[in-house]
């Protein structure tokens, strides 16, 4: 108590009888530079900087107090008006690309990001065709995002400049043409079929998942064998897809199936990524080929029936085998 009560003594002793004809050199000093000063002398904060009798020249305050500048620093009033003053590092800025920064590597990054822009400019106009009511054409754009999204990714690798930029802009351009213009363009086909509010319900559930999917897959490790989920990309192809070709079913089960895709997408089920599917046998791809010559909707409807009951398929096999 005797320690604490010196402390404060020392801490809250104010200074008093300046005459107003004194001048202080502080005051021709910048402002915060008077500021500080000024606050040091009214809490009578100099005293324990003076050296004197029994007191540390290097700490600044008295040894027989048990204090030390971090203590005195801690309880001293800083005015909300003003904040402290505290010394920060110079920013600097990241490189977008990584590595050695030549003539050549920016161009290929140029050109890696050019891919990007050009998926996620195919998404706006898909959105503005399908405002017009060009549902067709508006698929067909969303067809090309697919193809510049899976040439980003193939050519940062093959070129040698992926980079986390990169990442990011795939991701965010998927967001514009897989997660808003493909529920857009899926809508603007559902119109007169179904109801406008069930429509809006399964459209705005694919936006929605495919925003949490497109987290996810930022955030987790990646797998090279499966996919955990539906990935948005292939969501989005299924859909423009199912538009382009127009399925003849009824707009009711469209909108379940949908909602089914969009749920898929943000499920744990593992989905086989497209260089495993690659590797099966060649008489696998022989069947889809003749029953997309005798019939391709029916041949398509099958196909992505056979890839959404796949998830839960490999899901069910792994846990027997764990």
């Amino acid at each position: 108590m005797r320690r604490s009560s010196t402390f404060a003594r020392q801490v809250l002793l104010v200074r008093v009888g300046r005459r107003d004809g004194d001048l202080h050199p502080t005051d021709l000093a910048p402002t915060e530079h008077r500021y500080a000063d000024r606050q040091r002398r009214r809490y009578g904060l100099d005293r324990l900087s003076r050296p004197t009798l029994g007191v540390d020249p290097t700490l600044g305050v008295d040894p027989t107090l048990g204090l030390d500048r971090a203590d005195v620093d801690a309880v001293m009033p800083v005015s909300p008006a003003m904040p402290p003053m505290t010394q920060t590092d110079e920013a600097h800025s990241i490189p977008l690309l990584p590595g050695e920064r030549t003539m050549a590597r920016r161009m290929k990054f140029g050109l890696v990001n050019a891919c990007t822009l050009a998926s996620l400019m195919l998404g706006m106009l898909a959105i503005f065709l399908a405002m017009q009511g060009e549902v067709r054409m508006a698929a067909l754009c969303l067809i090309a995002c697919v193809g510049f999204d899976g040439l980003d990714g193939a050519l940062a690798r093959r070129l040698g400049v992926a980079s986390p930029f990169g990442a990011q802009m795939d991701s965010l351009a998927d967001m514009c043409s897989f997660g808003l213009a493909a529920p857009v363009v899926v809508y603007a086909s559902l119109a007169g079929s179904v109801s406008t509010a069930a429509a809006a319900v399964a459209c705005a559930l694919v936006a929605a998942c495919a925003a949490i999917r497109l987290a996810r897959f930022n955030v987790s490790p990646k797998d090279g064998r499966f996919f955990c989920g539906v990935p948005t990309t292939m969501a989005a192809a299924v859909l423009a897809v199912t538009v382009a070709i127009g399925l003849p079913v009824p707009g009711a089960v469209l909108v379940a199936g949908v909602a089914l895709l969009a749920f898929a997408m943000v499920s744990s089920f593992p989905y086989a990524k497209l260089a495993r599917l690659v590797k099966l046998p060649p008489w696998l791809w022989l069947a889809p080929v003749i029953g997309a010559l005798v019939d391709i909707r029916l041949t398509f409807a099958l196909i992505v029936v056979g890839y959404l009951v796949s998830g839960p398929v490999l899901w069910l096999r792994q846990r027997r085998t764990a």
